[in-house]
């Protein structure tokens, strides 16, 4: 990989977010919103605002997790559409939503960002965060995910 670093720190607006697990070049945290399957896919990078700042080797990992993680949340949850997002309007540390969406949810066709909200309880919402690391876990096995790196 390229300039990122195993320590970096995160803004608090993700901090409070439900650590998963942490893949090769991203930390995983889960949106407390049990409406959508919905996590964030962190690089460890200090100061990566932006895609575009990112080396095109790290960019490519980046990809390779993303494809990872949304194929891990389409196995777990009924869904027509995973999306992904990177917009760091309100949160500048570089971050990417992958979302679980279908026809009819509460938002559904809109954005989910200001929309309903239902968080988990305690309970729930370490379950939720153990089905989806035991699904990121069994994607990463595969051997398409290590391939070129």
């Amino acid at each position: 990989m390229g300039e990122c670093v195993v320590v970096f720190e995160l803004l608090p607006a993700l901090a409070e977010k439900t650590f998963i697990t942490d893949l090769r070049f991203c930390n995983v945290r889960l949106e407390d919103n049990r409406l959508y399957p919905w996590i964030f896919l962190i690089p460890r990078c200090e100061n990566a605002l932006n895609v575009t700042l990112l080396s095109v080797d790290d960019g490519l990992q980046l990809m390779r997790e993303i494809v990872l993680a949304g194929r891990a949340l389409a196995w777990l949850f009924p869904h027509g559409q995973v999306n992904v997002a990177m917009i760091g309007n309100k949160t500048p540390q570089l971050h990417v939503h992958v979302i679980c969406r279908r026809e009819g949810d509460p938002d559904w066709p809109g954005v989910v960002w200001d929309g309903h909200c239902e968080p988990y309880g305690e309970t729930a919402r370490a379950e939720a965060a153990g089905k989806i690391r035991l699904a990121i876990e069994a994607e990463m096995t595969k051997p398409e995910y290590n391939q070129n790196q």
